[in-house]
Order: structure tokens, then sequence, then C-alpha cells
């Protein structure tokens, strides 16, 4: 075939062309790829929410538990009369499922004091984290 001086093009790379000028120019599926981008951060941030929530519900467990304790160690001899009854009291008065160990009880100068050292487990996706909750209340004699 002659050439005519102007250059014609394949047929099949004006049908690539084509197809990527529609790919740049369609708007169809951009709301799809934004939600792609930003829902790693998103979902980041709810699950730090929900940690921050769990966070809170636990400290707040660990306060009433030993202000609970401490009570039961100034008022109630029978069931609170040693460290470890103490100690047992706090947990099973948390409702979070705390070990005993978690409790430490001793009497100081304002009376019968409880503490409480919780190391929680962060569930954040690859890592492994930590805080350490604690919580302490004193209880007049």
């Amino acid at each position: 075939m002659p050439s005519t001086g102007s250059k014609s093009l394949h047929p099949h790379r004006v049908s690539m062309r084509a197809a990527l000028l529609g790919l740049l120019t369609c708007r169809q599926a951009t709301t799809a790829i934004e939600f792609a981008l930003i829902s790693p951060a998103l979902f980041l941030f709810l699950l730090g929410i929900v940690e921050f929530g769990r966070a809170l519900w636990t400290l707040n467990a660990l306060h009433y538990s030993v202000q609970e304790a401490a009570r039961c160690a100034s008022i109630d001899a029978i069931n609170c009369g040693n460290a470890q009854q103490i100690q047992a009291f706090a947990a099973g008065r948390s409702g979070a499922g705390f070990a005993s160990s978690v409790f430490t009880a001793s009497t100081a100068t304002c009376g019968n004091k409880i503490s409480a050292s919780y190391a929680m487990p962060l569930f954040i996706p690859f890592g492994n984290y930590s805080v350490t909750l604690t919580a302490q209340s004193c209880y007049p004699i």
C-alpha cells in the first residue's frame, strides 16, 4: 500500500487509545476508589474508638473493685479478714474477670488501702501493645 504522506494508525492502536482515553474520563468507579483509599484510616480510627472505650470500661471496673474491697476490709472482718480474702473479694466484685493477683491490700495512715495494677492488652492489628491501668482506694478503719 503506497504511503500518501499522512500517517495511518493501525486499527488496534486506535482502539487501544480510545480505551485508555475512556478509562481516564470514566467517573463511574471514583467512589469505590476513594473509599478504598480512605477505608484503612477510617477503620483504624474506629478501632481506636472501640479500644479507648474498652480501656475506660476496664479502668472503671478496677476503680469499683478497689473501692468495694477497701470498704469490705474496713467493715467486714468475716469476708475480708486477711489479704488473700480481700484480693479474692476485689477480683469477684470487678465484673471484668481480673485475677486476684492484680490487687494488693495494705494498711496505711488513711486506713485499709487497696491498689490494683493491670496490663491491658490492646487489640491493634500488626502490633503487640498494652497499657497499664492502675487504681487505688483507701477506706478509714
